[in-house]
């Protein structure tokens, strides 16, 4: 009984670990709607407050590992829920520009603590044969943390002040998680347990050679530094060359970005007007959630290295797919950015939000997020910000050739009249109207690649390294590689643009292949299969392997 209790308080704590880190990915996008009317805020300042989030998650990551292992993983997640509280409230009583980047900073710093913290408690907490099961219910979360974002944007879109309501909301699954955490015990690593474990035959190890190995050597937790991360002791070298890997590849592969395009996509294949982008934002959210949902079903079964291998080939045949049709069916793309307080400035070439430009004007593009934090594709800090836009009619912030109609879309809450004016053929003068063929495969492709991230790089690269390395040095390891996942995203969300100039999206797509391609040969040759074996075993495969 008390075994079930334990367990069903992992999975509960892994679960809205995720959901808050999706719900708060998400948010920012349909409040910033809000909140750009409210604070007047220019295209700088939306820049800078939908990247606080990802500042203060960096932070996290390069101190954050220090908290994990000096202590406790329990402790960390009972400071992370504390700090987001008080972020949460920072929020919601925010009366100035600067208590909004605090209060984000802070979200940020918190999450990013939590999501190390939670995966490494939970892979501890758990037997072998279910660690890929609850480990991978962490992302499962971040899914459905993203999709219920979305709706909340929809209800407080027309609401006063709204954008305090959804900030606000985040308190109370944080509260859940520290109130379930309080139950589970202390210090979740039973090493005294694992030899006799062995002995019963519970645990299979992989051969007869690693069981007679493991009999002679009993388990013993030995301390490290930071700096052993990058020495041969233990094979430490070859296990941070698999975490960076693994979280370099996540990125690399063109996540943050592919689904900037799916409003873009989605409309080429004839969903007209706004149902495109809800369409985008809840469709593809909805394919994400039944994914990972899958991932989890078989990461104890198949295994990690056959889910990140198969997720690999289908993203790199996915993104090549794209990128071969969009030579024959180009996409336009422009930037855009445009402030409350500057009706006019519909072209602002900003970094930030990049938008495909629409031929129908009354298109609200799925924006793709600056740094969609850890292994989201795409929905994550902007994305959501069009399904706010199609549901509440609030703003319309395409580029429009017409400045007569640019004078008359200035004021905000316009778009309905908007809708009803916007006459004119769906297609008309898009290149890629006589395409239906191709543009029905670029969608397939998309729906491919968003279901085989969510399968592979998504839940795995987490659940590897939360079981790769030593328990002595797991939370400053997970940390460090953390931190590579967020610059990465960053480098790439800021770079995208100025690639697709110098290269052209096709060419870009076809690199993602190509990365696709590398990830799934750096996996053969590079990541072990970890399922079924205690972290020890694991940890004792490794220190032998050269």
């Amino acid at each position: 009984g008390r075994a079930l209790l334990v367990l069903l308080l992992s999975a509960t704590v892994s679960l809205l670990g995720g959901l808050i880190f999706g719900y708060e990915l998400g948010i920012i996008s349909g409040a910033l709607l809000q909140l750009q009317i409210d604070f007047h805020l220019s295209c700088f300042k939306q820049e800078v407050l939908v990247s606080a989030l990802l500042i203060g998650a960096l932070l996290a990551s390069l101190v954050g590992g220090i908290l994990i292992d000096c202590h406790g993983r329990r402790r960390a997640i009972l400071v992370s829920n504390l700090v987001l509280l008080v972020g949460s409230l920072i929020l919601t009583l925010a009366r100035s520009f600067i208590g909004l980047v605090i209060g984000r900073m802070t979200v940020g710093f918190a999450i990013s603590v939590s999501s190390m913290a939670c995966c490494i408690y939970v892979s501890e907490m758990v037997a072998a044969h279910q660690r890929g099961l609850l480990v991978s219910l962490y992302e499962v979360g971040i899914t459905i943390g993203i999709l219920l974002s979305y709706a909340l944007n929809y209800i407080f879109a027309d609401v006063d002040e709204g954008w305090r309501y959804m900030f606000g909301l985040a308190i109370a699954p944080t509260a859940m998680q520290f109130l379930s955490i309080l139950f589970l015990p202390v210090n979740p690593v039973k090493l005294s347990s694992w030899d006799s474990d062995c002995q019963k035959g519970l645990i299979q190890l992989q051969d007869t050679e690693d069981r007679v190995a493991a009999k002679r050597e009993p388990y013993k937790e030995k301390h490290y530094s930071f700096l052993d991360l990058f020495r041969t002791r233990d094979n430490m070298r070859r296990r941070t060359l698999v975490g960076l890997g693994l979280v370099l590849f996540q990125q690399f592969t063109g996540q943050p970005n592919v689904l900037g395009y799916a409003s873009k996509i989605f409309h080429s294949v004839g969903f007209q007007s706004s149902s495109s982008a809800i369409l985008a934002s809840v469709g593809l959210g909805a394919i994400k959630v039944v994914a990972t949902l899958v991932a989890m079903a078989f990461a104890d079964k198949a295994g990690r290295r056959v889910l990140l291998m198969a997720g690999c080939v289908v993203m790199a045949i996915s993104v090549t797919t794209i990128g071969l049709t969009s030579r024959i069916a180009p996409l336009a793309m422009a930037r855009d950015c445009k402030a409350a307080t500057d009706p006019n400035a519909f072209h602002s070439l900003t970094q930030h939000p990049l938008t495909p430009v629409s031929s129908h004007p009354t298109v609200s593009p799925i924006l793709p997020a600056l740094g969609a934090g850890k292994s989201q594709a795409g929905p994550g800090f902007a994305a959501t910000r069009s399904l706010t836009k199609a549901f509440a009619s609030t703003q319309s912030r395409e580029v429009v050739p017409d400045s007569s109609l640019a004078q008359k879309r200035g004021l905000v809450g316009q778009a309905k009249e908007e809708t009803v004016g916007s006459a004119g053929p769906p297609f008309g003068g898009a290149p890629w109207a006589e395409h239906t063929v191709l543009n029905w495969i670029t969608l397939l492709s998309m729906m491919a690649f968003v279901s085989a991230f969510s399968v592979g790089f998504g839940p795995m690269t987490w659940l590897v390294l939360s079981e790769i390395y030593p328990a002595g040095i797991r939370g400053r390891a997970f940390a460090f590689c953390n931190s590579f996942n967020w610059a990465a995203n960053l480098l790439i969300s800021l770079s995208f643009l100025d690639l697709i100039d110098a290269i052209g999206f096709s060419w870009m797509f076809l690199l993602y292949g190509l990365m696709g391609v590398m990830a799934v040969i750096f996996i053969y040759l590079f990541v072990p299969e970890t399922k079924g074996q205690s972290l020890e075993e694991i940890d004792q495969q490794f220190s032998r392997k050269r």
